[in-house]
């Protein structure tokens, strides 16, 4: 047992505390299931920097600060469908909301998804969610996700039965709203996501603050891919330096089944990701991007893990870095082959640049391998933008600021041009832009859609 800090001390005093008032206002399958989740807690807190996962990212430092939680399910005084009208041109998604860690259900009409495809709250459908809730995440025993698994109260469900292809996007904006100005809030939002055998979607999760206060803002995703499913999952972060966002994502992939993976950080304050995935079946593929740009003291970690079980399986991982002024960035990638994974093809790939003296890039890939019959690969830069070029832009009547935004906008391009959704592709690229432009900030409201 670990000693507790007040970091700990504060949420294990609140779950004793408040644990009617929480179960009271959450459904069965989710009660079920805290605890178990807070004994392991309580008996393992927060992970120190000592921890090879959290090296890079003080974790009890981030909870330590005394936030404030919406247990009595208070409504939050937001429309988003009037307020945000959220949809990146020419994508026509189907759009749905979360406010903090509730699902929005005043939905104006049907989305006109496929039948049996559902996008809603977890506590609707609680004989689906019982099959999976938190069967990925409890093996894992990280303290954020057993965190949020003793808090969160509801979430969000996306379910596509066997066979069924979802040809319109499904876009998800989570809204971070203060229920007064200027109050710290924590958030503890969770989505289960699960495709059966042959089923096909992409989502968008956009993350996005209707305010500046304070917020911290814990997330746990799980993601069942069936035998031959597809899975598109970008998530898309612009929020503002006082928000900390811990997220935990878990993906589990049967035979033959294909997923990507599309993390980007645009605009944050403290921000840890941690992607966890498991090709189970044979013939599994998946493709993991990320892009961060980040500037002033901005915080940006990702961490990933990819487990291959099976053999004839294969990875690909691409993640970049542009950081300026004080801003840190980390990166931590390890791909682990287990025994009998024959024929694995794995790639990881981590390239930074630091246009700063003072910005500071952590990077470790790692390849961990119990198989002899593989190929794999890793490898991982950090460095500032190419003198040459440079000189060679300015020789050409380009100054010097130009000449280093299209650099950097080049260099970050590359993950960008890696999404398979044309008009999200395109609005990315002009965010980019905006963002190396410094003219980001000036936007008001939701970014994709202005």
């Amino acid at each position: 047992m670990t000693k507790t800090t007040k970091s700990e001390q504060q949420y294990t005093e609140l779950y004793e505390q408040q644990h009617a008032l929480i179960c009271q206002h959450a459904p069965a399958v989710m009660n079920a299931q805290r605890d178990e989740a807070y004994r392991r807690f309580k008996s393992k807190g927060f992970p120190t920097t000592k921890a090879e996962r959290y090296k890079y990212t003080d974790m009890g430092r981030l909870f330590a600060p005394d936030y404030g939680l919406n247990l009595q399910r208070l409504p939050i005084a937001v429309d988003p469908y009037r307020a945000f009208s959220c949809d990146v041109p020419n994508l026509s998604t189907a759009l749905f909301f979360l406010v903090n860690d509730a699902f929005y259900d005043a939905a104006p009409a049907a989305s006109h998804l496929p039948e049996g495809v559902i996008v809603g709250s977890l506590a609707q459908h609680a004989d689906l969610v019982a099959r999976y809730y938190n069967q990925l995440a409890s093996k894992d025993e990280a303290a954020v996700s057993d965190l949020n698994t003793m808090l969160a109260q509801d979430g969000l469900l996306v379910y596509v039965p066997k066979g069924v292809v979802v040809d319109k996007a499904v876009q998800v904006v989570n809204i971070l709203k203060s229920p007064a100005a200027g109050v710290p809030l924590m958030v503890n939002r969770r989505v289960l996501i699960v495709l059966e055998e042959g089923a096909e979607a992409k989502l968008l999760f956009c993350d996005h603050a209707a305010d500046d206060a304070p917020f911290l803002t814990t997330q746990v995703i799980e993601a069942f891919v069936g035998e031959n499913a597809k899975l598109d999952l970008y998530c898309l972060e612009e929020t503002h330096n006082k928000n900390v966002r811990v997220s935990n994502v878990y993906i589990d992939q049967q035979a033959n089944s294909r997923v990507r993976h599309n993390v980007l950080t645009l605009h944050n304050g403290t921000t840890r990701n941690k992607l966890d995935l498991t090709l189970s079946g044979e013939g599994a593929e998946c493709a993991c991007y990320g892009a961060v740009i980040a500037d002033k003291h901005q915080h940006a970690d990702n961490n990933t893990l990819i487990t291959h079980r099976a053999p004839h399986c294969t990875s690909n991982e691409l993640y970049k870095y542009v950081l300026d002024e004080q801003a840190t960035g980390a990166f931590a990638g390890r791909v682990l082959v287990e025994h009998g994974a024959q024929k694995t093809a794995s790639q990881m790939t981590n390239q930074n640049l630091c246009t700063t003296r003072a910005a500071r890039m952590f990077t470790q890939p790692m390849l961990e391998i119990y198989a002899d019959d593989v190929k794999c690969a890793h490898g991982s830069t950090v460095g500032q933008l190419n003198d040459q070029a440079l000189f060679y832009m300015r020789q050409r009547g380009i100054s010097e600021r130009e000449a280093r935004t299209l650099l950097m906008q080049a260099f970050i391009g590359e993950v960008i041009d890696l999404i398979e959704l044309e008009p999200l592709r395109n609005r990315l690229h002009y965010l980019v832009e905006k963002r190396f432009r410094g003219e980001f900030n000036k936007c008001k409201g939701c970014k994709l859609c202005k």
